[in-house]
């Protein structure tokens, strides 16, 4: 099939655009300059050079696409107007599209399914969800990410090499709901091959790690001895603004949903066993 992919130079969105890329698929991506343009060139993927908030200049890659997965992420004062933007534009082309979201739309608790309600710490984004429900589009909700370049896991390597301690918010009791970056690019190579439309489907492992016990293995991997650094809330949204909220969180999110219509089994069991590994490929990443 043809693919268009937004964020294709991202943590989640190049590693998407790779696994299609290795599944035969012909996979064309979005990214903002020629540096990146030639990156991707290198692994078989066709590069767009252009913006989100300008679609005419990707509108015939899009438009010919077979399906259009939407990864990208601009983080700053108008990202839910830039996210909806391109939402509405990849739905203007017609056909198949993923829309990338996150647990973090459940809120705190759990267990949540993809029905459950939850607390949404971006309402917006609920709302973008909806419109691609409504098109018959397939809306992803991955946990925290991990492996390779790191996701919010990178920020214990980070603090661990930087200031000799992981942090941490609270105590560290609270458990995060995860996924590794490899298992979620097969969801959504999974998807995009699959039959299943107006569907939300949960992306994460079965391990229950807590946030301390994840963080003082990546503390060792990086040669800190196991030290971390508990932060309050307050101190924590000093340093990380609005993402405090979501480092904060305790959730249980199941994922079966995705293992009954997809065959999804993810294969990485959590973040500790193989902190190690993971530092190594977050250092090589920097």
């Amino acid at each position: 099939m043809k693919i268009f992919l937004t964020g294709a130079s991202g943590y989640i969105g190049r590693a998407v655009a790779e696994g299609l890329r290795r599944r035969g698929h012909r996979v064309t991506g979005l990214v903002r300059t020629p540096a990146k343009a030639k990156a991707l060139a290198a692994r078989e993927i066709e590069p767009v050079v252009g913006d989100m908030r300008e679609p005419k200049g990707w509108e015939r890659p899009a438009r010919n696409a077979d399906v259009r997965v939407h990864c990208a992420v601009e983080y700053g004062a108008d990202y839910e107007k830039l996210d909806r933007g391109a939402v509405e534009a990849l739905l203007g082309f017609g056909g198949k599209l993923l829309y990338t979201s996150g647990v973090w739309q459940y809120g705190p608790g759990g267990p949540f399914v993809e029905s459950s309600a939850g607390k949404p710490l971006m309402p917006w984004r609920s709302e973008h969800e909806k419109l691609v429900l409504a098109a018959s589009g397939i809306v992803i909700r991955p946990g925290c990410v991990y492996g390779g370049a790191g996701g919010l896991t990178g920020l214990w390597f980070q603090g661990a090499v930087e200031r000799k301690a992981a942090p941490i918010v609270g105590d560290g009791a609270n458990r995060w709901a995860v996924v590794h970056l490899e298992d979620l690019a097969h969801l959504y190579a999974l998807a995009v091959e699959g039959e299943p439309a107006g569907e939300i489907l949960n992306a994460v492992d079965a391990s229950r790690f807590t946030v301390r016990e994840m963080a003082e293995a990546a503390s060792r991997a990086a040669g800190a001895g196991g030290a971390v650094d508990a932060m309050t809330f307050a101190e924590a949204e000093k340093r990380y603004g609005g993402m405090a909220h979501g480092l904060a969180l305790d959730q249980r999110v199941d994922a079966s949903k995705a293992a009954r219509l997809l065959g999804w089994n993810p294969r990485f069991s959590g973040f500790p066993p193989d902190a190690d590994a993971f530092f190594a490929a977050w250092n090589a990443s920097r």
